[in-house]
């Protein structure tokens, strides 16, 4: 077997061009996150609609996600990432195009299936150099995730304000996103397959390392999907406090999380992944039982914002320890973003039932607990560390052989 070496400038530049396909990605996510109230009157949809609708993106993610690592191993990397980043964003156009609600339904299914393919196949790009680089870059490159989402969220802010269409908004975005993410895409890794190497199938079940490393993921991530959906209801409901503050208290959670990924690498070179996690496993407790026995709502704002300090690296880390686990990175990967996409799903549902049968303050009780399982369980991601100095490529479906 030969080995593809590269230099330190190409490599430097794969990651910064992986870390752009990153905040490409979250710009298209926080882009329509900002105009579902416009969708919503668009198609003409109850509150109960559009949930139903909404959840089609995760289903069509669960559903194309595996099939992410067989599209990368017949095209390559880089031809793989390039079609697919721009299919996500072209995606975005769908949704505001929508005037009833089975339109919705398939625009939702379609634009969640694009989604999930790029994510699988830029984070199995990152998994491998940070590999190369033998030293974490992933939670960076997730903290590029929400910058974009953040800028993105900004840009539909003010389109909203506005009062802009949102077919025209949604268009704008998605051409000037499809040729940023494209033009990115010249300088990430051309990872190709061996000649007698089979592909990856379509359809499998994810391996066992990527169950036990995607039930952390879900941890983290139900706790992330009920502070983001919750904690603007439950300052409002719970501590009586104005729309405003309220607000605030969602994008405080955002910003924290986003400034925990940037630097969050720095921390897990030093600490490594699993002392990491229990670390921020704790917080995210400390977080939790500050929001359900807070006294006003400046002690709450405090336990979201620990919360998602707590959360913030757990997502990136656990893909990249599914990325090591096994000679097939884009199946488990794959595996662990169904898992974690899943919870991200079912976490505002369940939330917002236990609150109906009881009240926000047990809701978060359970999130608490939740939390807890980061501290315990974190000792899965041992598995997934990096193992190699070699500054060398190899298939982004087995990272154990390249002809």
């Amino acid at each position: 077997m030969s080995e593809v070496t590269y230099a330190p400038g190409e490599l430097k530049r794969a990651r910064y061009a992986v870390a752009a396909v990153f905040a490409v990605h979250g710009a298209v996510a926080g882009s329509f996150a900002t105009r579902v109230p416009w969708i919503q009157d668009h198609a003409h949809l109850s509150a109960g609609h559009l949930g139903i609708a909404l959840a089609f993106t995760a289903f069509g993610a669960s559903c194309s996600m595996p099939l992410a690592g067989r599209i990368s191993h017949r095209f390559g990397s880089r031809t793989a990432l390039r079609g697919l980043i721009a299919l996500w964003t072209l995606a975005l156009v769908l949704p505001s195009l929508a005037t009833n609600f089975a339109l919705l339904c398939l625009a939702m299914f379609v634009y969640g299936a694009t989604a999930g393919m790029a994510d699988v196949a830029m984070n199995a790009l990152g998994v491998e150099v940070e590999r190369l680089l033998d030293k974490s870059i992933i939670s960076g490159l997730h903290g590029m995730w929400s910058v974009g989402a953040l800028v993105g969220s900004a840009g539909g802010t003010l389109a909203a304000h506005l009062g802009s269409d949102a077919r025209l908004h949604f268009a704008l975005a998605a051409a000037v996103l499809t040729v940023l993410g494209v033009t990115a895409c010249r300088w990430v890794l051309d990872l190709q397959p061996t000649e007698d190497e089979e592909p990856p199938p379509r359809f499998a079940l994810p391996p066992k390392s990527a169950l036990l490393i995607g039930a952390v993921g879900f941890c983290a991530v139900f706790a992330e999907g009920a502070s983001l959906d919750w904690s603007a209801v439950y300052l409002r409901d719970r501590l009586d406090t104005s729309a405003g503050l309220a607000a605030a208290c969602t994008t405080g959670f955002m910003l924290t999380m986003a400034v925990a990924r940037l630097v969050g690498d720095a921390v897990v070179n030093r600490f490594g992944a699993v002392r990491t996690v229990r670390t921020g496993g704790g917080l995210a407790v400390a977080g939790g039982l500050l929001v359900v026995s807070s006294p006003n709502p400046v002690v709450a704002m405090a336990g979201f914002a620990l919360l998602g300090l707590g959360i913030a690296v757990v997502v990136p880390l656990c893909f990249a320890a599914a990325g090591h686990s096994g000679p097939n990175p884009s199946q488990a990967i794959a595996g662990v973003a169904t898992i974690t996409y899943t919870s991200g799903l079912i976490a505002p549902g369940l939330i917002g039932g236990v609150a109906q049968a009881t009240n926000l303050t047990v809701s978060f009780v359970l999130v608490t607990v939740l939390a807890c399982g980061l501290a315990v369980f974190a000792g899965v991601l041992r598995g997934g560390g990096r193992t190699t100095t070699q500054v060398t490529a190899v298939s982004a479906a087995d990272p154990a052989a390249k002809s």
